[in-house]
């Protein structure tokens, strides 16, 4: 079958890596990809948000899935557009996938506001007893309230843009005054653009973070390897927020025990609450958690896998991708037994120059072609090719992925991949992991 995945990042990569892997596929497309997607399948220009172009793509193509990466093509509606206008499959294809036409596996907008909307999740987990800090939601139509909230709130208090805000939307601050400060910012400054115009003020709550992977067709479910990702730019978890700077799985903590409390408290309830709610939804659902004392609350909601999770989840999963695919689309997961490789995954994500903050593209990446191995993976994130050269595209630009049987074995033998490639300015942590070393 031939399928088409839309995206470009790390995770894509790893999910390209997986996908080729599965007898299913034949022909595997990645618009618009990246230099490491290449090596893959084929990568193609198509912008991830235009949907009339994506849907004559897979007309000139015989697309038999679409697969959806990041988060903006499902908040714009990707599923929904091709729910009202479907590109019918060959009576052939409709025999063997048992499918009548091209799947997208992902949420439709209105339920990929669990990510979309901090409110909406919110309300959502309010709603289904899903553990959670307390909230609430303010806008410039009560602003002196929130004000007056923030003044009246214990410390650390936290403050989130409602919409989406590349992962940079999460304050946490420890004085009510600078709390102010930034609550004005955020929504009279429109510091985040059109993503803080609403903003929810919540609890600080106090334990460790975990990233739990829910594959759902609105019905039934698995989960996927859970992570933990570290999101610091600088050793000991300090400094600015990144998109992530590594992974690792499985997460040592996260026993049978608390898995048990994530399944029984949250994932069951979060998939109930779409049933009942008739919440279209065939996809990832990414449940960022935090473990207090020895219970699970949920911080976030994702309507899509994780970067750099991914690259520690996909190594780590042994199971056919196509597969879970084509039974999430035909709601058949209960089909489905998840196994997951016994070795320990972990990833360190290698960054431009200056990142999270300004930094150059361009610059030429050297030493991938001694990067590889049985127990190393090198994914690309923010690459592109150019006259036969890798070059930075992005400020996460690469991460090496190794197995190991500890997490201080697979991050020493990422890290020493990572001594071997370099580019301009590059920099990556050298402590991911660090608390179960």
């Amino acid at each position: 079958m031939n399928i088409l995945l839309l995206g470009s990042g790390g995770r894509e990569h790893a999910m390209a890596w997986k996908l080729k892997q599965s007898p299913l596929c034949d022909t595997l497309y990645i618009a618009p990809g990246n230099a490491g997607t290449a090596n893959c399948g084929t990568n193609v220009s198509l912008s991830i948000t235009d949907f009339p172009a994506i849907r004559q793509f897979c007309l000139d193509n015989e697309i038999h899935l679409i697969i959806v990466g990041p988060e903006e093509p499902l908040v714009k509606g990707v599923v929904d557009y091709f729910k009202s206008n479907p590109v019918q499959l060959s009576a052939e294809a409709a025999r063997e996938l048992g499918l009548d036409s091209i799947p997208v596996i992902g949420p439709a907008a209105y339920g990929a506001q669990l990510e979309g909307s901090k409110a909406f999740a919110k309300a959502f987990m309010e709603r289904h007893a899903i553990p959670t800090a307390a909230y609430r939601e303010f806008s410039a139509e009560n602003f002196e309230a929130g004000v007056e909230y923030i003044r009246q709130h214990s410390l650390p208090i936290v403050l989130k843009a409602d919409g989406l805000a590349a992962g940079k939307g999460v304050l946490i601050l420890n004085d009510q005054e600078e709390a102010i400060r930034e609550f004005t910012s955020m929504i009279r400054e429109s510091k985040f653009g059109d993503a803080s115009k609403k903003v929810v003020i919540e609890a600080f709550l106090s334990g460790i973070e975990l990233s739990v992977f829910v594959l759902t067709d609105g019905k039934n479910y698995v989960l996927l390897p859970e992570a933990k990702d570290y999101k610091r730019i600088g050793e000991g978890d300090t400094g600015l927020n990144t998109g992530g700077m590594g992974a690792v799985s499985p997460v040592p903590f996260a026993d049978t025990e608390f898995m048990q409390k994530v399944v029984d408290r949250v994932v069951k309830p979060t998939v109930k609450g779409l049933q009942e709610e008739e919440i279209e939804y065939k996809g990832f659902i990414f449940v960022g958690l935090i473990k207090v004392g020895d219970d699970p609350y949920v911080i976030e909601y994702n309507c899509r896998m994780g970067d750099p999770e991914t690259e520690v989840v996909m190594p780590r999963l042994k199971n056919d991708l196509v597969e879970l695919m084509l039974a999430t689309a035909r709601q058949e997961l209960d089909r489905q037994t998840v196994e997951q490789d016994s070795r320990v995954a972990c990833t360190v994500m290698a960054v431009s120059g200056g990142y999270p903050g300004d930094y150059e593209k361009g610059k030429k990446i050297k030493g991938l072609g001694q990067a590889s191995g049985s127990d190393t993976l090198v994914f690309h994130a923010g690459t592109t090719e150019k006259n036969g050269e890798v070059l930075t595209n992005g400020g996460r630009v690469l991460c090496v992925t190794s197995y190991g049987s500890s997490v201080k074995e697979a991050v020493g033998a990422s890290k020493a991949v990572l001594d071997n490639i370099s580019f301009e300015g590059m920099y990556f942590r050298t402590d991911i992991g660090y608390e179960f070393n």
